[in-house]
């Protein structure tokens, strides 16, 4: 394995509803002794089941390294209650924590809410790069050392270590500072999907905000190419584009074992409709082969994988190509940091207002 350019490796934890944490926890805990970066765990206002980021908030004592990302939706909710909501999920987690961000452009999901219509996908992902925008200043809105716990004095945090961040949106306004304190990374990672859907202002919203980029590709040609246009867009913010990491979205099913892969594109790897991105069906060596090729040739920085049938993927994925990418030395056999930011590569970020002197 490259060391400067490592291979990360995640994984989707949903499929049919359940109703009991234990079961989620028991499919992280095999995520996490395969040293995957972190599992991520989809929701919607629609979907039946438990609310994700309550779920990984109970997993989060039953694991102790893997990083946790449940979807949060932006719409219909309040940026203020979605910020402090996630930064409690990286102190219970120790610094694990990350939100996979999404937004709800269906009418009846909206009608959940009171509201007759959906507005315009294009103006839902505006409206959620101004939630993440938000969400950083909330975090940054106490600084590290803002908590005092004198108790000669009674003085439980310093004021002048609070900061307000009245923050104005297209349609909503946040005054501050948070009521949790500065999270144990910061920023908790932000990860956007755009395997769905290539629009402007979701690609944008990326582009801007996002700490890791899930993306829909058939080649590693294609998947180049776009990494290397939201390197470029994000470059174009003012971001370092080597911050950005660009997973590659895969359906995995092995139901057939080491069978021979089906035919496409890319080894087994074809363009299939849906939110998981390309689909796998194959054995685990294969894909293993498969990773290496797109990693190695530089077309992605790894891949967020989605299993068709949780338990039997997971394991063969952890047991099987993973294992196997280990005894190649092209994937770390053990987390070397306690924070998802570390897995990732990515440094912990300052905060914005003792940077800039934003006044309190």
């Amino acid at each position: 394995m490259s060391a400067t350019r490592p291979l990360h490796l995640a994984a989707e934890i949903g499929g049919p509803p359940r109703y009991d944490a234990a079961s989620y926890g028991e499919l992280a805990r095999l995520a996490e002794r395969g040293s995957l970066d972190f599992v991520t765990l989809r929701d919607s206002f629609e979907r039946p089941g438990l609310d994700a980021l309550a779920v990984l908030a109970r997993v989060a004592p039953a694991t102790e390294r893997v990083g946790l990302v449940p979807t949060v939706t932006t719409t219909h909710t309040e940026p203020f209650h979605l910020s402090t909501a996630v930064a409690t999920l990286d102190w219970v987690s120790h610094g694990r924590a990350g939100w996979l961000v999404d937004v709800s452009t269906n009418t009846a999901q909206a009608r959940l809410f009171g509201r007759r219509t959906a507005a315009p996908a294009s103006a839902l992902w505006r409206e959620a790069g101004e939630v993440a925008d938000v969400a950083t200043r909330l975090w940054d809105s106490w600084e590290d050392d803002a908590e005092i716990r004198d108790t000669s004095t009674g003085r439980f945090i310093d004021r002048a270590k609070l900061h307000h961040v009245d923050f104005q949106g297209t349609t909503f306004g946040v005054r501050g500072p948070s009521i949790v304190p500065r999270p144990p990374q910061g920023h908790p990672v932000t990860v956007v999907d755009i395997a769905t859907g290539r629009t402007p202002a979701l690609t944008d919203a990326a582009a801007r905000h996002a700490d890791v980029v899930l993306i829909r590709a058939g080649r590693p040609e294609e998947a180049a190419a776009l990494r290397e246009r939201l390197r470029a867009r994000a470059a174009a913010h003012g971001r370092a584009p080597g911050t950005l990491r660009v997973l590659a979205a895969l359906t995995l099913d092995f139901h057939d074992g080491e069978r021979p892969p089906e035919a496409g594109p890319v080894n087994g790897a074809h363009t299939a409709a849906g939110a998981a991105g390309a689909y796998y069906r194959g054995g685990p060596v294969d894909l293993a082969d498969l990773i290496t090729r797109w990693h190695a040739g530089g077309a992605v920085d790894g891949f967020h994988l989605t299993p068709v049938e949780p338990h039997r993927d997971l394991e063969r994925l952890v047991n099987g190509t993973v294992a196997l990418l280990q005894h190649r030395s092209l994937f770390r056999t053990f987390h070397p940091g306690g924070t998802l930011r570390e897995h990732l590569g990515l440094a912990r970020p300052a905060n914005q207002y003792t940077t800039t002197g934003g006044a309190s």
